[in-house]
């Protein structure tokens, strides 16, 4: 098997990604740069003030660390050579490259569902039962969740990528999009592949329906309770402390959705292409923008911080 699968893997594949719309690179470049940029600043942001500010040292914003810490993650293991590949007119990756890129961001992309089903479950616990909360939402079983969250994604990533990198290729290397993903590499492969699609079907509906099952479930019980408060300062404050939150899965959830439900015409792929750049770019750069501009807690903490380092300057 060693010596077929090193006969048949090429040494390189080619992205062609957006080299249909030569003119549009440059654009995309730019753009593609400031978006990561402010990804990156945004999510470090959040750990950072999440990690100092003791106001901020709760279930929900060990959570929401973990999230940005994954969003940073995410986009660095794509965008990089997203860029190089826009640049110039190298459209390249190595085998090797190729290999961690898709192991990767499906690790990542399969944690992250999970994480924003447990983010559903301490929303609804916060809601719900409040009275319990802190009883419920132990330090312990954060971590638990958070672990579980990583170690699962890691470990169906594990699978798919291993038989993945077990399917003889036959020399095909030209994979039409920007970075490389497990289908589209078992669509070069001269062999049949219903192991791996049946693989990828069940780890689709743990690691993507189950969670997304498991957020409307929450949201069902917290709607119910919302419903049940008769003062609408606490329906705003509960609408509030879950606000954020949706947006983020609205987001997440409605990007892969729409992609999936796409029509199978030529054209479609194209536009999944945008699809697949808007959820691995500019979602990640939104999240943090989302929880800053509609959370009171970590604008409270950002204004408290720079106010305190503007007086540690002055000081000096």
């Amino acid at each position: 098997m060693k010596g077929i699968v090193n006969a048949s893997s090429p040494q390189v594949f080619i992205l062609l990604g957006f080299s249909a719309r030569p003119s549009l690179e440059p654009a995309l470049f730019v753009a593609v740069s400031i978006f990561y940029v402010v990804s990156v600043v945004g999510n470090g942001v959040i750990i950072l003030v999440s990690h100092v500010d003791v106001h901020l040292h709760t279930p929900m914003y060990f959570f929401l660390t973990n999230l940005s810490f994954l969003d940073i993650c995410f986009t660095t293991s794509i965008v990089p050579q997203l860029l190089v590949n826009l640049w110039g007119p190298q459209k390249t990756i190595s085998y090797r490259g190729c290999v961690v890129q898709f192991c990767i961001s499906h690790w990542l992309g399969a944690t992250e569902c999970v994480l924003l089903a447990v983010m559903s479950y301490d929303h609804y616990a916060a809601i719900c039962r409040p009275l319990h909360y802190t009883v419920i939402m132990h330090p312990q079983l954060c971590l638990g969740l958070a672990f579980a969250s990583w170690l699962g994604g890691l470990t169906t990533s594990l699978v798919g990528s291993t038989l993945t990198m077990l399917l003889p290729l036959c020399g095909n290397n030209r994979i039409d999009h920007f970075f490389c993903e497990m289908p589209l590499i078992m669509q070069l492969a001269c062999v049949d592949t219903s192991l791996n699609e049946v693989e990828m079907y069940l780890a689709s509906f743990v690691f993507v329906v189950l969670p997304l099952g498991l957020i409307l479930v929450s949201y069902g019980h917290i709607a119910q309770a919302v419903l049940k408060i008769r003062s609408a300062e606490g329906r705003r404050k509960a609408f509030n402390t879950c606000s954020s939150h949706l947006a983020v899965v609205s987001l997440f959830y409605g990007s892969i959705i729409f992609m999936y439900l796409q029509p199978a015409k030529s054209n479609s792929h194209e536009q999944g292409k945008f699809i697949a750049l808007f959820y691995t770019v500019v979602t990640p750069m939104l999240n943090p923008l989302i929880y800053t501009l509609r959370n009171k807690d970590v604008k409270r903490a950002l204004k408290h911080n720079l106010s305190e380092n503007c007086r540690g300057f002055a000081g000096k």
